[in-house]
């Protein structure tokens, strides 16, 4: 038997790169999908903020204490000019504020306000929200192998 005819009657075969690009489709669609919904229940939270504040936001939280903007656009991979911008959106809307630095005058920290911690809430829930509509296909143990393959692929060291 001829390799093609081995072709027509097992199926077609695809290669790993194939499958690979397949799945980097894959990925990218449901990424956004994700976004998508987000944007939608950002918007309908009636928060008046934007996605990329939102990010913001989730960042802050990560912080025992106020970082500088300088740690927030290191953690956020963008350049400390991108932050500026942010923080004075949503120093504007209440939800952050500047802060000096009681060891050094020349620092300014970032600070949550009660209306930003409060933002912040309404923003896990929309996101939470997201997740249960994108996720509602799949049964819980199926969940639990996407979170364990999503966290292998996100927290690889050494991997961006």
């Amino acid at each position: 038997m001829t390799h093609q005819a081995m072709d027509r009657d097992d199926g077609p075969t695809v290669s790993a790169a194939d499958r690979d690009g397949l799945l980097a489709e894959q990925l990218l669609r449901l990424t956004r999908r994700m976004h998508r919904i987000n944007k939608q229940l950002l918007q309908e939270s009636g928060l008046g903020i934007t996605p990329a504040q939102s990010r913001l936001l989730r960042a802050l939280a990560h912080y025992d204490e106020p970082p500088r903007m300088a740690d927030l656009a290191a953690r956020m991979e963008v350049v400390p000019r991108a932050v500026t911008t942010l923080v004075d959106g949503l120093e504007g809307s209440g939800c952050v504020r500047r802060a000096p630095d009681p060891d050094n005058r020349r620092v300014i920290r970032i600070e949550l306000t009660d209306s930003g911690r409060a933002a912040l809430r309404t923003l896990r829930d929309a996101r939470r929200r997201a997740a249960q509509d994108i996720l509602a296909p799949l049964t819980a143990e199926q969940r639990e192998v996407f979170g364990g393959l999503l966290s292998a692929l996100v927290d690889e060291p050494g991997r961006h």
